[in-house]
């Protein structure tokens, strides 16, 4: 079965890494889907309150999957509560396309919190050592600065490092660390059993 999802993203890093990530998610959760995710539409952060932004982008999203797809917003929540940012985008992005099932999923913070979460699974990718033990990803402030500070390449890029490391690191780690993590995991899910249901 094939199953279209498009995704509304902030980052650059974020356009190569998300559909590389929802494929290994989705054969994880149900190895009978093929999942097709096209380029993602990218929004900057400082229009992710704007009225009407959020909107254009689902509009755009849709248009790229077509009926019988679905849509996913997967954003960095900073310094907004993701318990207050997501239902609200999700509320906005519903009302522009009903017609869609649609998910939104705050990370918490960062994108790259998810990475940390699984630190475990990345080691080869480390100068050294890290021990996972005392870190509270949901928490954790400049997660990009964090890996930087780490990688064997002495910096951290989104655009060169983040598919990378969203091929590599455990998934189930990072949901067992990570609330917003297991969040996107449940939210897949959700969409894919919507989907999977309506097109079959």
């Amino acid at each position: 079965m094939t199953i279209r999802i498009a995704c509304i993203v902030e980052g650059r890093g974020e356009l190569e890494a998300v559909p590389v990530l929802l494929r290994r998610m989705t054969e994880a959760i149900n190895n009978q889907v093929q999942l097709i995710v096209p380029l993602p539409i990218r929004i900057d952060r400082s229009k992710v309150h704007r009225n009407g932004e959020i909107e254009k982008a689902v509009h755009l999203a849709a248009a790229k999957v077509g009926a019988g797809g679905g849509l996913l917003l997967i954003l960095d929540a900073d310094d907004d509560c993701p318990a207050t940012l997501g239902p609200a985008l999700l509320h906005r992005a519903q009302a522009a396309r009903s017609d869609f099932p649609i998910a939104s999923v705050i990370a918490s913070r960062e994108f790259e919190s998810w990475f940390i979460a699984a630190v475990d699974s990345l080691r080869t990718k480390f100068r050294e050592p890290v021990d996972a033990i005392d870190l509270d990803v949901e928490r954790m402030r400049g997660a990009k600065e964090w890996l930087s500070r780490r990688l064997k390449n002495g910096s951290y890029s989104p655009t060169v490092d983040q598919a990378s490391l969203a091929a590599l690191f455990d998934l189930e780690l990072a949901r067992k660390r990570s609330q917003s993590f297991d969040k996107l995991w449940r939210e897949l899910e959700r969409l894919l059993s919507i989907l999977g249901n309506s097109n079959g």
